[in-house]
């Protein structure tokens, strides 16, 4: 296993975390590298990332989680939330497909139910139920919380 660096991000690599997060198929809005950890590798090359992102309504995200598909099955991400979870007092929510549920639920996240999402999350998913209206709900968003009362 490579021997990978948790820190800060900086200004320089805003780029790269913007690489990564395109690469992976996420959403490139709202990215501001101030609010990101970085996981460095020995060379270091940026090679995952995360983002604690506030919201007006008073919720905070855990955001743009990417592994570089080059250092994925080391346990990055893992180390990335478990760094994000000690750094920030729950209730904490996050947006995932559909499919990496149980992922989370590994850290204490829960399904939220629409109607106990934060104003930013619930516009969010009806968004994304409205796009996938008639298509496999299998494959749709999820809005997920630790420390929620209800989730």
């Amino acid at each position: 296993m490579t021997e990978i660096t948790l820190r800060p991000a900086n200004r320089r690599e805003a780029s790269a975390i913007r690489a990564l997060v395109i690469a992976a198929g996420l959403n490139p809005f709202g990215l501001d590298w101030r609010r990101f950890v970085v996981a460095i590798s020995p060379a270091g090359q940026v090679v995952g990332c995360l983002q604690h992102k506030p919201h007006r309504d008073g919720s905070l995200e855990l955001a743009s989680l990417v592994t570089a598909p080059d250092f994925r099955e080391q346990g990055i991400a893992r180390r990335l939330i478990a760094d994000f979870l000690e750094q920030h007092e729950p209730p904490v929510y996050l947006m995932c497909r559909a499919e990496l549920t149980e992922f989370y639920v590994r850290f204490g996240f829960q399904v939220v139910p629409l109607a106990e999402m934060p104003p930013y999350f619930r516009r969010i998913q009806r968004l994304t139920d409205l796009f996938l209206h008639g298509r496999d709900a299998k494959k749709g968003l999820r809005i997920m919380c630790r420390g929620c009362s209800s989730a």
